[in-house]
């Protein structure tokens, strides 16, 4: 039975474009694939998935990608941290934090902000169970940190941090008609449209006139005049 594999890495949100899927094409199952960040284009190329949303940077080799939207980043602490108190903040203000850096990070810093951990986390779960123990600071794409969400501990926006972009990806020779109808569906065009192209408007055809009714010849032209009897 053809089915349609859609991997995901964490943070990422497909639910609302596999509802639309399935109301669009209910004869193709939508299956979805959780994927690490790091495995996401590893999966691709193994075809063990047609097309995945995935987090720059992307290794485009052989691989489409087109961005979809791109996040806030966010420092994660502590509900009683003194962050917490502020609307937002900046990396100058994470100067004397130490900033955890998990192995999975998916930001690209020039210049990491605060001071360095001892050890780097294998993962963003382990250093949210690290910010809870109060080992230090976090800063992430705002889905990962709605994703790790705890009662005790909360989030503020990084205002001068880079930022993660989430982008839908397939295989270069791979765009079939399912992959078409899946970009559709992410690119919010509506079920009549065509691949997205647009098409034309119908030219309005004028009604046909029809030729104007010959009018009678005029019998004498008003010239003949009845001559007089002398």
């Amino acid at each position: 039975m053809t089915s349609f594999k859609l991997a995901y890495v964490p943070g990422a949100t497909p639910a609302k474009w596999v509802r639309t899927w399935a109301e669009r094409v209910p004869e193709v199952p939508l299956t979805l694939v959780p994927v690490a960040a790091a495995d996401a284009t590893g999966l691709l190329r193994a075809r063990e998935a047609d097309a995945a949303l995935l987090r720059s940077p992307i290794d485009r080799d052989g691989l489409h990608a087109i961005p979809l939207y791109t996040e806030t980043t966010v420092v994660v602490v502590p509900k009683d941290h003194l962050i917490a108190a502020a609307d937002a903040v900046s990396t100058v203000d994470l100067a004397d934090e130490v900033v955890l850096h998990p192995l999975d990070d998916t930001l690209e810093w020039e210049t990491r902000p605060g001071r360095p951990a001892v050890s780097r986390p294998e993962t963003t779960a382990d250093a949210i169970e690290l910010v809870a123990a109060g080992a230090g600071v976090l800063v992430v794409p705002q889905s990962l940190a709605r994703l790790h969400h705890r009662r005790d501990l909360t989030y503020r926006p990084v205002e001068d941090a880079p930022q993660s972009s989430v982008a839908l990806s397939w295989l270069d020779e791979e765009t079939t008609d399912l992959m078409e109808q899946f970009i559709g569906i992410v690119r919010g065009r509506t079920v009549n449209s065509t691949r997205g192209r647009t098409q034309a408007p119908a030219e309005r055809k004028r009604p046909e006139r029809k030729p104007a009714a010959a009018k009678p010849a005029r019998r004498g032209g008003g010239a003949g005049k009845r001559r007089r009897r002398g």
